[in-house]
C-alpha cells in the first residue's frame, strides 16, 4: 500500500511539473505576439513611405524652345521640394509618340498625369485612357481640346496678345502690319492671335491698321518663320511698318528676313523672354517680348498637382470652354517687358542675367 502511495504522489508531481511548463511557454508566446502587435499597427513596413510617395507623371511635347527646358527643371524642383516624385518623358513635336508614352506613364502606378500637349485635339485620347485607369489629368500651359480634362494651368494667353499688339500700336499707330503665328495645332497660338486682333479690330475697322499679311507657322520653327516673312515683304513690296510674332523663336526668323532686307529696326512684338529675344531688344531690333515668369507656374501647377492627386478638390475662378467642357482652370497674368523695363523684369527676377543679356 506504501508503494502504491509513493507512485500517486510522483505522478502528480510530474504531471504538475508538465502543466507549469505549458504555462509558462503559452506565457512567452503572448508576450512574444503582444511584442510583434505594436510594429505591425505603427505600419513600420519598409515599403510604406514609397508607398506613400506622390508619384506624377509629366508628359511634354518638347524641349527644342528655351523655355520648355526651364519648365522641365523647375516643375521637376518643385514637386520634389514637396516630396513627390516625378517621372518626365518628352514626344518632340510627335503626337502619336507623346500618345505612346502617355501609355507608358498610366502603366508605371502614377498617381497623376501632367500633359503638355503636342497637338491639343488629338491628347483628348491621352484623357480617356488615363481616366480609365482612374488617373486625373492636369493640362500644363496648352488646354487640351474636347476632353473631360480636370484642370488647367497656364498663363493668360490672349492677355500675351492684348499686351504685345497694345506695345505696337502705341508705336505704330496706323501702317501695314504682318502677323507671324504659332502653329494652328496649338490652342495656345490661337489665343494668342485672339487677344492680337482684339486689340487691332477698331483700328482696323477704322482704316487706320491694315493686315498685309497674317500666318500660322508650322511647329512654332524660326525658319518657318523666316520664310513667312520672306513672303509677306515680297508681297507687299517690302512696304510693312510692324510685326507681331506669337513668340520670341517666330519673332527671330521674322528679324532674320528683315535684316536681311534692310529693315532692321521695324517694330517687332514676340512672347516667352527667351535670351536671344532679351538681347535683341537691348539692340532694338525686337521691341518687346511677353514675359512668362515661368517659376511662377511650375510653382503652382506643382501644388495643384500634389493636391488633385491626393484627391483634394480644387476651387478655381476661371473656367475655361475647351469644346466639351468648362474646365477649371487657374491662369497667371503675363508682363510685358522693354528695353525700360527689362533690368526690373527678367534679370530682377534673375531668368536671365544681366551679364547674359548686356554682354560685357
Amino acid at each position: 500500500m506504501m508503494t502504491q502511495r509513493y507512485v500517486v504522489i510522483w505522478l502528480g508531481l510530474v504531471l504538475f511539473l508538465v502543466i507549469l511548463t505549458a504555462c509558462e511557454h503559452d506565457t512567452e508566446v503572448a508576450e512574444s505576439t503582444e511584442a510583434l502587435e505594436p510594429v505591425m499597427d505603427k505600419g513600420n513596413n519598409p515599403n510604406d513611405s514609397a508607398d506613400d510617395t506622390i508619384k506624377i507623371g509629366f508628359s511634354m511635347d518638347t524641349l527644342e524652345e528655351e523655355r520648355w527646358l526651364k519648365d522641365r527643371e523647375l516643375f521637376k524642383e518643385e514637386l520634389e521640394a514637396l516630396g513627390a516624385e516625378v517621372e518626365i518623358m518628352v514626344a518632340n513635336e510627335n503626337a502619336s509618340v507623346q500618345i505612346s508614352q502617355a501609355e507608358t506613364l498610366i502603366s508605371s502606378g502614377i498617381d497623376l498625369l501632367v500633359v503638355v500637349p503636342y497637338n491639343t485635339e488629338t491628347a483628348a485620347a491621352i484623357v480617356e485612357k488615363a481616366h480609365l485607369a482612374g488617373i486625373k489629368v492636369l493640362s500644363y500651359d496648352r488646354i487640351i481640346k474636347n476632353a473631360n480634362i480636370d484642370l488647367y494651368v497656364s498663363f493668360d494667353n490672349e492677355m500675351v496678345g492684348e499686351l504685345q499688339a497694345e506695345a505696337i500700336k502705341q508705336l505704330v499707330p496706323t501702317g501695314n502690319y504682318v502677323y507671324i503665328g504659332g502653329p494652328v495645332t496649338d490652342n495656345n497660338a490661337i489665343l494668342v492671335k485672339k487677344g492680337v486682333f482684339h486689340v487691332l479690330k477698331p483700328s482696323i475697322d477704322r482704316g487706320e491698321i491694315t493686315v498685309v499679311y497674317d500666318q500660322w507657322t508650322e511647329d512654332w520653327n524660326p525658319d518657318n518663320a523666316y520664310k513667312n516673312m520672306l513672303a509677306a515683304l515680297e508681297a507687299n513690296d517690302n512696304q510693312v511698318d510692324a510685326v507681331i510674332a506669337a513668340n520670341d523663336a517666330t519673332a527671330g526668323g521674322a528679324i532674320r528676313a528683315l535684316a536681311e532686307k534692310g529693315l532692321a529696326g521695324i517694330p517687332v512684338a514676340g512672347q516667352d523672354a527667351d535670351l536671344a529675344a532679351a538681347q535683341r531688344i537691348v539692340k532694338g531690333t525686337q521691341t518687346m517680348t511677353a514675359y512668362k515668369p515661368i517659376r511662377a507656374l511650375a510653382q503652382r501647377a506643382a501644388e495643384l498637382a500634389v493636391k488633385l492627386a491626393s484627391g483634394e478638390t480644387i476651387d478655381t475662378d476661371n473656367k475655361i470652354n475647351n469644346g466639351k467642357i468648362e474646365v477649371p482652370s487657374v491662369l497667371l497674368a503675363p508682363i510685358e517687358v522693354n528695353q525700360h523695363n527689362i533690368d526690373q523684369t527678367i534679370i530682377a527676377d534673375g531668368f536671365h542675367t544681366r551679364t547674359e543679356v548686356y554682354g560685357d
